[in-house]
């Protein structure tokens, strides 16, 4: 890691999540995918977050990829109070990839979806060449919604290789997508990008919370009237944690380390 990268990392519970906007993140991102050089990256909400500060092994695979953006208003808050980043906006995981995808499509760079289900991926990729007629998909394949074989995992990196793909991108719903671009970096030696509900958003098949909502950083509130039983121990729980250690952090009271523990096994989420 250059001095650069080592410099623009910031400390939030223990996982190093990247002091940048879409302008960096998209040069950082794009640099690799013309070079075919591997690059992981996520964008983290609170919820991303907390998933590293709460179990050391999974800390130890955030902190191992290559950026980490910061996707929650939360998040982007935490950066600005504890190391004044100043950053002006988050970068939200929907918009980096459609950003990406607009980039991607001008400088002729294919992409590759994984994850979600064949419906979803199927008006994702209908929404994207309606905008972006130049679009190069070189391939999409739904998760299987369980843990890979080792052959499986080989296969798969092998399909994603041999298309041709300049970029991965991977909705497999937080941790298991951070997983996945942990374990698949340099099999597929291409960027992982790792952008959650984007799928659905895009899709058109699940509701984004009006911009209010999102400028406030209480796009949680709209997810979880929209999701209840799917969301509510991720916000009434994680979030009254998260402000808790976060303001353990803030005072002094408390200093989270990064290191992690390296994973004792590969657990291959597909």
């Amino acid at each position: 890691m250059t001095e650069a990268m080592a410099a623009r990392k910031k400390n939030i519970l223990g996982v190093m999540v990247d002091a940048v906007n879409y302008e960096q993140a998209l040069a950082l991102i794009l640099d690799a995918a013309r070079n075919r050089r591997p690059c992981s990256v996520s964008a983290l909400a609170v919820h991303g977050v907390m998933t590293g500060a709460l179990d050391a092994e999974h800390r130890y695979r955030l902190n191992h990829l290559d950026l980490l953006v910061p996707d929650g208003q939360p998040v982007r808050w935490a950066m600005n109070l504890l190391y004044r980043t100043e950053l002006r906006e988050r970068v939200y995981g929907p918009q980096l990839t459609l950003n990406l995808c607009q980039a991607a499509a001008e400088a002729g760079l294919p992409i590759y979806f994984y994850g979600s289900t064949p419906e979803i991926l199927k008006d994702l990729e209908s929404n994207l060449r309606k905008s972006r007629t130049e679009i190069r998909i070189v391939g999409s394949e739904p998760s299987l919604f369980r843990q890979l074989t080792e052959q499986e995992s080989a296969e798969l990196a092998e399909r994603v290789k041999n298309s041709g793909a300049a970029l991965l991108f991977v909705g497999l719903g937080c941790p298991r997508q951070e997983v996945f671009a942990f374990e698949f970096r340099d099999r597929v030696s291409i960027p992982i990008i790792a952008v959650g509900a984007a799928f659905p958003f895009i899709a058109g098949s699940l509701a984004q919370a009006p911009r209010r909502f999102q400028d406030y950083g209480l796009e949680w509130l709209f997810r979880l009237w929209v999701e209840p039983a799917r969301l509510w121990r991720r916000y009434l729980i994680l979030n009254p944690v998260y402000v808790l250690m976060l303001g353990l952090q803030a005072l002094y009271l408390k200093r989270y380390s990064a290191a992690g523990e390296l994973p004792s096994q590969e657990l291959r989420y597909g």
